[in-house]
């Protein structure tokens, strides 16, 4: 009899972390993809932009990004860029870069750095295997790519204060502004938005595109929304994901797409990793900006 309880509870046991398993993969690490639609009168056609955020040298479908890059594809992107802490403060490269190399090959990208490299000594490694790539990065600086004969100015700044040359990175940039471009800002840190809003004031921001705060990391549907916890917001945090309107700047959050081994400890729950698609369309009369996430 005691045999039977024994295996009856082993059972029980095995089936409890199963379900554990499934509920986790499902609702804190199975990708999905969140779809934002914002207008500017600065374009004519529409614009699709894949930003990429937290990746954290992680893999989606295997060491191929099989998972990911299906994905990317999948949404037919006109440029992807890559927000911040593409790689962890911890382990390798060759995740990232792999992905990198797949997006290189066949889309416009630019890539900002997070402050997961920035903890890195050997961070310049990383770079210097990214750039043979032909991956621009952006440091206080910016790039610019046409997409239907519609200028986009892409801007990056790994911190509002931190890492200038002649000034911030965020001063460098504000100056590169174009009014006849649709400007979009790689700002890493939600937190520091207000800062870089503040800033642009001759030329604002048209998009502003942040990760960092990993969805709040824990999230409780209808009560804890925005999570429970983000780095340099804290407990019960304000930012952590979906759109927010500042007269004519849009900012956009991505949940980001970390889930490294160590983070096996304090799990995403209720918060499952995003890849964050933005279509910029032409402004109309009766447009209302709006955020779709489908259902899989």
């Amino acid at each position: 009899m005691t045999k039977v309880r024994n295996k009856k509870r082993r059972i029980i046991i095995v089936l409890t972390a199963f379900a554990i398993i499934v509920l986790l993969e499902t609702w804190g690490y199975a990708l999905e993809t969140v779809n934002y639609t914002v207008s500017s009168s600065k374009v004519s056609s529409p614009v699709r932009i894949v930003f990429i955020s937290d990746l954290h040298n992680g893999f989606y479908g295997g060491k191929d990004q099989s998972g990911i890059w299906d994905e990317i594809q999948e949404q037919d992107p006109d440029i992807v860029l890559f927000g911040g802490d593409l790689i962890d403060m911890y382990g390798g490269f060759d995740n990232s870069l792999k992905l990198a190399g797949l997006v290189k090959a066949k889309y416009p990208c630019a890539y900002t750095p997070g402050n997961h490299e920035m903890m890195r000594s050997d961070r310049q490694d990383f770079y210097d295997q990214l750039d043979a790539l032909g991956v621009p990065r952006l440091e206080g600086s910016c790039t610019e790519f046409t997409v239907n004969d519609q200028k986009i100015r892409i801007c990056g700044i790994i911190d509002t204060i931190e890492y200038g040359k002649n000034g911030t990175q965020l001063e460098n940039c504000c100056e590169l502004l174009a009014e006849d471009c649709y400007n979009v800002l790689l700002s890493h840190q939600p937190e520091q938005t207000d800062a870089c809003i503040d800033a642009a004031k001759e030329v604002p921001f048209d998009l502003i595109l942040s990760g960092h705060a990993h969805g709040g990391q824990w999230e409780i549907p209808f009560i804890l929304e925005q999570g429970l916890y983000a780095p340099d917001q804290g407990i019960f945090p304000e930012r952590t994901k979906g759109m927010y309107e500042y007269g004519d700047t849009v900012h956009i959050i991505s949940k980001g797409l970390a889930r490294p081994l160590r983070m096996i400890f304090i799990p995403r729950i209720f918060n499952r990793p995003e890849l964050t698609v933005i279509d910029i369309e032409a402004a109309a009369e009766d447009f209302t900006s709006s955020i779709e996430i489908p259902t899989e």
